[in-house]
């Protein structure tokens, strides 16, 4: 599959109007994932699914939204069980996840769904769609950014899950001991607005990568932030990777708009020491397409997903600056053991299900906990506003699981 013609020309025209001719990988992020009218987030190209171009936990089964949920009733617990709890999922997807939550709260936790307001913050109108549909059940506020969350008002918990992976990055590389920023222009055989370029079969020779001076001041600042001496001898020339500044944005907003609760983030990252290890030299950018992982985001523009790692380092130390307290951080299996994963799958033994659908749960419940994939996920949490007494009463996701003994 081929580039979205549309999108090409439009972030063509970005470049051609711009002053250097030039815009910052963060802006050609955005825009081939975020373009309203034609990224891939925004249109009918977005894919999600064992059959589509990735997989998150969610489409394992309802096992890991109920897990989850099992750690927001204990959230509502210790804030003393207000009356009005809010939780705020933040890029829902297609809905899955919040359907598993909310069946699993309406059937087990009817106290606690009976103070449930469920929230959703969903850029994309493709997938708000989907998410209304699929959630018609039950009464859920879907919102199409923070900005429509008013400053303080949120008692509950902001989280989410595979989202801070997939926001746009800017892009650096060392030269000469200096940092220096990547940027995307244009090839100079490009022809702005020519539908034979735009429909070509290369559509690769469309844009190409120039080097400059940073574009702000915050790119070096970040380095401060997260205790990395970028400029050392031990980066060897040519080193590059990733800054994601607009999770800093992003969390500061939700900082903002929480008054008393907590935020949960679940992603594939590392800390900062790991993140920007001198021998990881080329960052973290991935791309994927019908489940083909490749590090070329100049193809298949607008088709497939680009992420890159989470700096879990970075949303701790900015977070601790808005008024975020560090709880902990984990990994995934680790948290899902705690919640009762392991008590599910001792469980499998003593059901009465088909075999093959045995095998399937059991699988699916393998792979949450896989070390190598979805299991070696970051958790972090944080707080904001407890009570000094609430402050050290642990939350079960992040206690020292029992181990179970896996056949």
């Amino acid at each position: 599959m081929d580039s979205h013609p549309k999108l090409c020309a439009a972030i063509s025209d970005r470049i051609a109007n711009s002053p250097d001719q030039r815009i910052t990988f963060a802006i050609y992020m955005d825009m081939a994932l975020y373009s309203p009218d034609y990224g891939y987030y925004s249109t009918q190209a977005v894919n999600i699914g064992k059959q589509g171009d990735f997989f998150t936990s969610v489409h394992l089964g309802p096992d890991f939204g109920e897990l989850l949920a099992e750690q927001f009733v204990q959230m509502w617990e210790i804030l003393g069980q207000p009356a009005a709890f809010s939780l705020v999922e933040m890029g829902a997807g297609q809905g899955h996840l919040a359907l598993d939550i909310l069946n699993y709260l309406k059937l087990r936790y009817p106290n606690f769904f009976a103070a449930l307001n469920y929230i959703i913050v969903e850029k994309s109108p493709i997938l708000r769609q989907e998410q209304q549909q699929r959630l018609q059940g039950f009464t859920v506020e879907i919102k199409s950014s923070l900005d429509e969350i008013l400053s303080n008002s949120i008692i509950g918990c902001f989280f989410s899950n595979e989202l801070v992976d997939a926001l746009p990055v800017h892009q650096f590389i060392l030269e000469q001991g200096q940092l220096q920023e990547i940027y995307v222009t244009l090839q100079p055989e490009s022809i702005v607005n020519s539908q034979e370029l735009f429909t070509s079969p290369s559509p690769h020779t469309l844009f190409k990568e120039v080097i400059a001076e940073p574009s702000t001041p915050r790119l070096a600042e970040y380095f401060d932030l997260v205790g990395i001496k970028l400029i050392e001898n031990v980066y060897p020339e040519g080193y590059r990777s990733e800054i994601n500044l607009a999770a800093l944005d992003w969390l500061g907003v939700v900082a903002d708009r929480l008054q008393r609760g907590y935020v949960l983030t679940i992603d594939y990252g590392y800390p900062a020491s790991r993140y920007y290890n001198p021998r990881r030299s080329q960052g973290t950018l991935q791309c994927y397409w019908h489940h083909q992982r490749h590090n070329n985001p100049y193809i298949n523009i607008g088709r497939q997903d680009i992420t890159a790692h989470v700096d879990f380092t970075a949303l701790e130390r900015w977070g601790e600056r808005c008024g975020l307290a560090k709880i902990g951080w984990t990994q995934q299996e680790l948290f899902l053991m705690a919640l009762g994963l392991g008590d599910r799958m001792v469980s499998l033994s003593h059901t009465n299900q088909p075999i093959s659908d045995l095998l399937r749960r059991r699988d699916a419940l393998r792979q949450l906990l896989d070390p190598f994939g979805l299991g070696g996920f970051g958790v972090l949490a944080q707080s904001k506003g407890l009570k000094e007494t609430e402050t050290f009463l642990i939350l079960k996701g992040f206690t020292v699981p029992d181990l179970p003994i896996l056949n």
